[in-house]
């Protein structure tokens, strides 16, 4: 991701990088600069293609490779670099749920339908998903590269890798007040469940990329958040609505082609998936655009998006299931989405300024799939379970978020967020019960969080933090409980 140098460092860096940084694009699958940073469970965990090469004595001794960064000091063989982190923690809840190992974030920290459970939990991926990925920068031709980077995420205590459709299926049987952690996500157990792609590069040129690849959305929000999409303390983070255009399973596009290109101190990007369900993807076909920009200290990103058929996994939920459905079966939900997110930071001293926006409409889709059809991670979608009309009036999602960043000093930051999501009334039948009689009333969402993060070393984060949510309305109907509060503390450790 670019620019999470800054996002681990603050404003007082990016203003002596900024030479370096300008000419490079926000949402390129290219050669960038940067060093891993905090990561939602389904925002972008893409690191730079291009490694800087090891000082020469930075693996001196155990010391010197912890006390140096991933970039300063990459695990390199020629082009080909091997990185990662591990993130581990523990957190206490008001309306928690019980522990997942398929889920990708293992735990609920913002309040869910399923919210029941008052205790303490473990806690993975507090700052972002652990992973382990490859990545190689090859030198062609005079300014030409080939560029390719493959990862995966997985959970530091289960070793399962990432797989929300998975979460789903467990539930299947399980009534909504005795649920584990599930939801729907773009990860569903895929051997490189968060990117596997290749392409050609030019310095003047920009990038071309073909394969499994974030969103321009997902790709752009970690940088614009003020606690870079930790799934912990952020919901923009926890949850990739805002990436996913309104659904979680487009926040990545298993088959797709991207263009970057850097232009002063622009940059553009364009993504366009082909194929559907049964290359892997989670709609029928989808485009993003993507202008930003940098003028010293203040960036903005602006990106549209229209998907085709995005596809919302749930499960039954019930013991026993309906005649005919296996516990590998799953439901879903069906739309045609269109989004437009801008996003805008800006830096003074050790302070940076975060803010977003995004609308997202939902339409029925184009496609009524009445044979059903097979989805993420191999599991069916039975005939009569798929919804194409759910939207005959129009959902219409507003979402916004802001929030600082104070760096105390180069290894210690504070930050915090303030998030609201606005839902229109597009229920047919009339809402009753302020709302909460159907979720397709007017409702909102909003959360509060803060934490601090102290870096002992270049490779590890000691942080702490909380995050309060609250849901009304429509987007309460249903919930087991319509309060969650959520302190968190945890441990990362890149390589």
């Amino acid at each position: 991701m670019t620019f999470n140098l800054q996002n681990l460092f603050g404003c007082r860096f990016m203003l002596r990088k900024v030479s370096r940084l300008v000419l490079i694009p926000f949402g390129v699958s290219a050669p960038m600069v940067s060093s891993p940073a905090a990561h939602a469970a389904d925002a972008s965990t893409t690191p730079p293609i291009a490694a800087s090469q090891p000082t020469g004595s930075c693996f001196a001794s155990l010391y010197d490779f912890a006390m140096s960064s991933a970039d300063e000091c990459p695990l390199s063989w020629n082009a080909v670099t091997l990185y990662g982190n591990i993130d581990v923690g523990v957190s206490y809840e008001t309306h928690g749920v019980p522990f997942n190992g398929a889920y990708p974030n293992g735990v609920e920290t913002l309040i869910k339908k399923n919210s029941n459970l008052t205790g303490n939990m473990i806690v993975p991926n507090g700052l972002g998903q652990s992973s382990v990925g490859v990545k190689g920068d090859e030198p062609l031709a005079a300014d030409w590269s080939f560029v390719f980077n493959l990862e995966t995420g997985f959970d530091p205590y289960s070793m399962q890798l990432a797989n929300g459709p998975k979460s789903l299926v467990e539930n299947n049987l399980n009534p909504l007040a005795f649920q584990t952690a599930n939801s729907d996500s773009s990860r569903a157990g895929q051997i490189f469940n968060t990117v596997a792609y290749a392409g050609i590069a030019n310095k003047i040129l920009g990038a071309l990329t073909l394969g499994r690849q974030d969103s321009l959305m997902k790709d752009g929000v970690a940088s614009y958040d003020p606690t870079s999409a930790a799934p912990a303390f952020s919901v923009v983070g926890d949850s990739s609505t805002v990436a996913g255009a309104g659904d979680t399973e487009d926040s990545r596009y298993n088959t797709s082609v991207q263009y970057t290109l850097g232009v002063g101190a622009f940059r553009l990007a364009a993504i366009y998936q082909f194929g559907g369900y049964n290359q892997g993807n989670g709609s029928d076909g989808a485009f993003d655009a993507q202008v930003g920009a940098d003028f010293g200290p203040f960036s903005f990103d602006a990106v549209g998006s229209k998907v085709k058929d995005a596809v919302s996994l749930s499960n039954f939920g019930e013991n026993p299931l309906p005649l005919g459905v296996s516990v590998n079966d799953l439901k879903a939900t069906l739309s045609n989405n269109t989004s437009g997110l801008l996003m805008a930071k800006y830096c003074y001293d050790s302070l940076t300024a975060y803010g977003g926006f995004e609308y997202i409409l939902f339409q029925n889709p184009s496609g009524s799939y009445a044979n059903g059809f097979t989805t993420l991670g191999g599991y069916t979608v039975l005939p009569g379970y798929v919804n194409s009309t759910a939207y005959d009036n129009n959902k219409i999602l507003r979402i916004f978020w802001t929030g600082l960043k104070y760096n105390i000093r180069d290894d210690l930051y504070i930050a915090g967020g303030f998030y609201h999501y606005y839902q229109n009334d597009y229920n047919t039948s009339g809402c009753t019960d302020g709302g909460l009689s159907a979720s397709s009333c007017a409702g909102t969402l909003d959360a509060v969080t803060a934490m601090i993060d102290y870096r002992p070393s270049k490779r590890v984060d000691l942080y702490a933090g909380a995050m309060w949510s609250q849901v009304t309305g429509g987007l309460a109907s249903g919930y087991l409980n319509h309060v969650n509060v959520a302190p968190t503390v945890g441990l990362r450790v890149q390589f």
